[in-house]
């Protein structure tokens, strides 16, 4: 038995070393969504049909809401113990009420399940108008790993529809923070470890819950947390 087990921890030790290989190594890593096949350098499994279109500030890709969605076979994060995830998206007005935009889910390397509690979403809520007023949104960020979690989402601090937004989150080791524009959203205590590498999916939840509907432009990974002033800008409308 002793040989078996033995055998065993050495396979379990190879395919953590293989995944452990696809944490990027660079402290920076962009992945601009002008087209579905190749994002960021790393190849997709498209779902639905989403679509590459024009805009104002470029191509983007556009989700539907429905069943539109792109999956990697990359945890962007994995590894870090502190970072910033940044993303310029445009919501559509008429999407689902809760939206879970961008998730980032470790994997278990020993059976290839996702870790139940190690993950890292953007999401946002549809609040409806009152009095004819138009429904406007707020931003859900969240992450959980060794145990911990925080959600930040304050829908008293809502967004009109139709410009584009950058919305950040960033970790430092001891709080997490969420922004939209350069306007703190929400701020709560939270220590965990490095997440692990595993994968993503944009325009879904990992397991196929709460679409998006609306148009995705370009995100950003940091393996730090940065200062309001470097966080990533806007492209200036063409």
């Amino acid at each position: 038995m002793n040989g078996v087990n033995q055998a065993r921890r050495l396979a379990t030790a190879c395919v953590l070393l293989a995944v452990g290989l696809a944490v990027p190594a660079a402290a920076q890593e962009v992945w601009r969504f002008d087209q579905t096949a190749l994002v960021g350098g790393h190849a997709t499994k498209v779902l639905g049909a989403p679509k590459v279109i024009d805009t104002a500030i470029g191509k983007a890709v556009a989700f539907n809401g429905v069943d539109d969605a792109l999956f990697f076979d990359v945890h962007p994060l994995a590894g870090a113990a502190t970072w910033t995830w940044e993303m310029i998206f445009k919501p559509d007005a008429d999407g689902k009420p809760a939206q879970r935009i961008f998730h980032l889910q470790s994997v278990d390397p020993a059976t290839g399940d996702d870790i139940a509690n190690e993950r890292m979403l953007f999401e946002i809520r549809i609040v409806a108008g009152a009095d004819g007023k138009p429904a406007q949104w707020c931003l859900d960020s969240f992450a959980t790993a060794g145990g911990q979690s925080r959600t930040l989402l304050n829908c008293e601090k809502l967004h009109p529809f139709g410009p584009w937004y950058r919305v950040t989150a960033v970790y430092d080791g001891k709080m997490l923070r969420n922004y939209v524009g350069n306007e703190l959203q929400g701020e709560g205590e939270l220590i965990i470890p490095p997440e692990r590498p595993g994968r993503a999916s944009v325009g879904t939840r990992i397991d196929l819950r709460d679409y998006y509907k609306g148009e995705m432009y370009e995100a950003r990974f940091t393996r730090k947390a940065l200062d309001v002033a470097d966080f990533l800008k806007l492209p200036t409308p063409k």
